[in-house]
């Protein structure tokens, strides 16, 4: 992490990644990039259904490779880059038929190291082969949740899933949150966890910096009038004045489950992850 001299009151706590040390790759590789339009959360008919979304620097979409479908064709780490869609470092692999695509970078990874994905690949860091080839104990990221579907669990930085075991052809993994779930043991992960695991430490020090990502202001309710707030109005700091918590619309929060009570993964999950108090 880097800190700064306390100039000015915003370079007082602001701490960041130093990315000049970690990243070595300059731009990113134009075949693989594209340009997403901003909506600034807004749909097709201009409403707003994500508030506090708008602005931010201009920057390019990264296409990375979640599916990794280059069974047994090594291919080699050239650069470790920076993407501003994600909060994981993305690497640059360059295959032995020539193809390039950007994968999700590992930690302890360098430049030149090779990488393979393959059913019973060698167990180091940034190979991917099959759950059922994992040792127990080990730490996974990019994992699939149906076989061929591409990577879903673990891909922010520093997150990994912890493989307690497989039997009849389903692996047991212990989440980030504590939940474990089950899923096939054909399905492909990673060996290690993401990289930039200090990415949770930044701070960015003043406001200008989150209107530079994109995150506009977020006001309190309580600051508001009662034609726009359930805890609008009043002289001074108020109470909120209403029995339960409640969202800008009067609809009751907190307390209720949110999950599909028929989701199709709701038979895999063993132990769910525990409430917080």
């Amino acid at each position: 992490m880097k800190s700064y001299n306390p100039t000015s009151p915003s370079m007082r706590q602001r701490t960041i990644v130093e990315y000049k040390k970690l990243l070595s790759g300059d731009k990113p590789k134009k075949s693989l990039t594209s340009k997403i339009q901003d909506r600034a959360g807004r749909n097709n008919r201009g409403v707003i259904t994500t508030r506090h979304q708008g602005g931010g620097v201009k920057k390019s979409y990264r296409m990375i490779d979640f599916v990794m479908n280059k069974i047994n064709v090594p291919g080699t780490i050239t650069t470790i880059e920076y993407d501003p869609y994600r909060s994981a470092f993305i690497s640059l692999v360059v295959y032995k038929d020539g193809d390039q695509r950007y994968l999700l970078t590992p930690q302890n990874v360098k430049v030149g190291e090779e990488v393979i994905t393959a059913p019973n690949a060698p167990i180091k860091i940034g190979n991917r082969l099959q759950l059922k080839n994992i040792p127990i104990g080990y730490q996974v990221f990019a994992v699939e949740v149906r076989p061929g579907g591409g990577a879903t669990l673990a891909r922010s930085a520093g997150g990994y899933v912890e493989v307690l075991g497989s039997d009849a052809g389903l692996t047991d993994l212990r989440l980030a949150s504590k939940e474990v779930r089950r899923v096939p043991s054909d399905c492909y992960a990673t060996i290690g966890a993401v990289s930039n695991p200090d990415y949770s430490l930044t701070n960015l020090g003043k406001a200008g910096r989150s209107r530079h990502l994109g995150i506009r202001p977020t006001v309190r309710g309580s600051a508001m009038n009662p034609v726009d707030h359930p805890y609008g109005g009043g002289e001074g700091a108020q109470p909120r004045g209403t029995k339960r918590p409640k969202t800008m619309w009067g609809k009751v929060v907190g307390g209720h489950k949110t999950r599909l009570p028929k989701k199709w993964s709701n038979k895999f999950i063993i132990q769910r992850r525990p409430k917080i108090r």
